[in-house]
This record gives C-alpha cells, sequence and structure tokens, in this order.
C-alpha cells in the first residue's frame, strides 16, 4: 500500500532563540500537496520540533491523508511519539498529547526518524521562515489560521 508522506522540521538559534517550524507533505504517488514554514518567535528546538509536526499534521487530518508515514529528523519527539521514550519536560507534554490526538484521528501512521540529509526540503523552510521571520511556502490552509496563537492544536 502506497502512504502519504509527511516530512517535518522545527529549529532554533540558539536554545531558546529565534525558531521557525515547516512541513512538506506529499500524496501516495509523490506530489506535492503543501509545504509551509512559519517563524515561531522565541522558543526551544524540542517545542519548534513539535510545533512543526502538530502544523503538518493538522494539515494532514483536512486533507484526509492517510495513511499517512511521519518522517522527522527529531529523533527525541519520534522516540517519544512511538512510546520509547517518557515526555518529561512539562513544555513538551502538552505538545505531544496533541500530537498523540492527532495521530489518533489519522488512524493508519508510522512515526520514523530520519537523519537530517534526507529531510532537507523541510529544513529548508524551516529555515527560511526564520531567516525571514514570517510564513514560507503555501500559507492558504485552514489549518494555519491559528497558527502560533496557542489555539489550533488544543
Amino acid at each position: 500500500m502506497t502512504r502519504f508522506v509527511l516530512r517535518t522540521d522545527g529549529g532554533a538559534r540558539g536554545n531558546p532563540g529565534p525558531a521557525g517550524a515547516a512541513f512538506v507533505l506529499t500524496s501516495p504517488e509523490g506530489d506535492l500537496i503543501a509545504r509551509s514554514g512559519r517563524y515561531l518567535g522565541e522558543t526551544t528546538n524540542n517545542v519548534a520540533e513539535y510545533e512543526a509536526l502538530l502544523w503538518g499534521l493538522r494539515t494532514a487530518v483536512e486533507r484526509q491523508a492517510t495513511p499517512l508515514t511521519v518522517l522527522s529528523d527529531s529523533e527525541l519527539m519520534v522516540r517519544q511519539l512511538n512510546g520509547l521514550y517518557r515526555v518529561k519536560n512539562a513544555g513538551l507534554k502538552p505538545l505531544h498529547e496533541q500530537a498523540s490526538r492527532l495521530l489518533a484521528r489519522l488512524g493508519d501512521v508510522r512515526v520514523e526518524h530520519v537523519r537530517r540529509a534526507a529531510n532537507t526540503e523541510a529544513d529548508a523552510l524551516a529555515n527560511e521562515a526564520m531567516d525571514a521571520r514570517g510564513d514560507v511556502g503555501d500559507t492558504t490552509s485552514a489549518a494555519n489560521a491559528d497558527f502560533g496563537q496557542g489555539t489550533l492544536f488544543r
């Protein structure tokens, strides 16, 4: 069975520091469905990784992109989502809970770790958003409406 693919990346320059989040969603045939990046302001790298994932998952739910494979270069986040690591950081717990709810809504989802070299488009978008201190890529999705306002994924 072919799958949709969601690549996510978040980063912060300094930890915490100016941060960005991005995702790229493709169809099972490899066609681009959506690609977006957003400047997050000052936050940590781990929060930026989760924000990128949440934004991408919200878009996947909106586009009914299932079955889905999520690819991220955040080993910590991937291991937390797959139940291999506990979420100890109080700031990440609500983000992890939101991600778990979205993953459950999508049903058939695999979350896999990839090296940064296999995640170049999402990485580039996150960096572009940090450089621009604004939105980049496709920002027309309804999933973007409240992004960064703390309300979209709750």
